[in-house]
């Protein structure tokens, strides 16, 4: 099943007399339980689109559906519900408050969500815990390593039990080591949980994560590859 459909998304941009357009008629669907990566130049598209699935941008034209529900009609006042609903973002520079402990960002994302202040603590350890930093909950980010930053930024982007992760360039910083423990991480929200995983990279060290590969090139969908297809092999299962 689709968790997001995009049908025919334009995305110009418009400064004085020169118009440029980033995306020029996407058509995609992103499936459940999949790893889907889309790659491809800068300044291809890539995070245009990421940020229109995500409702942080809108389309000049076409059609976005989250969960089932066209979006690009909304009220600019109901896309933070939306976010808040559906989706976790996962970025390259991990966007984590400096003061907060890891275990306060996570709380931080899980009081958002209006989480009982009783569980709130109890669910943001168990997060961390999933993603195998149960010693770091008092670590504050400048005592963590760039692998361990990523993993608390994924435990608080599943605070809200989101069906859609997208992450942007989640490895571009990270070591080999560190960017497949943070790989394995996302493919398991996909294949074990049922998540809708997109990651948005350059770092050809990840291909072997992906159930399918989504080039993009000019704005517009140059080719895309299942797994079957892609005679990859997983040796970190």
């Amino acid at each position: 099943m689709a968790a997001i459909e995009v049908r025919g998304v334009t995305k110009t941009y418009q400064e004085g007399s020169t118009v440029s357009r980033a995306l020029n008629g996407v058509d995609l669907d992103v499936e459940e339980g999949a790893v889907t990566l889309l790659m491809g130049p800068s300044g291809s598209g890539k995070t245009t689109l990421v940020s229109i699935m995500g409702a942080i941008l809108r389309p000049s034209s076409g059609s976005v559906r989250i969960a089932g529900r066209e979006i690009t009609g909304l009220k600019e006042r109901e896309l933070p519900a939306v976010r808040l609903n559906h989706i976790g973002f996962v970025f390259q520079g991990f966007n984590l408050f400096p003061t907060l402990t890891a275990a306060e960002n996570v709380e931080l994302a899980l009081k958002l969500k209006k989480a009982p202040a009783a569980e709130t603590r109890k669910r943001a350890r168990a997060l961390l815990d999933d993603v195998g930093l149960s010693d770091k909950y008092r670590s504050y980010p400048a005592d963590l390593s760039g692998g361990q930053k990523q993993r608390v930024a994924i435990a608080r982007a599943l605070a809200g039990q989101p069906g859609i992760v997208l992450a942007d360039e989640p490895t571009a910083a990270l070591d080999k080591d560190s960017g497949r423990v943070v790989m394995q991480l996302l493919r398991d929200l996909a294949h074990k949980r049922g998540r809708a995983v997109v990651v948005v990279t350059h770092d050809n060290r990840v291909l072997e994560y992906a159930d399918r590969i989504v080039k993009i090139e000019d704005g517009r969908i140059a080719g895309a590859q299942d797994r079957d297809s892609l005679n990859l092999e997983v040796t970190h299962a």
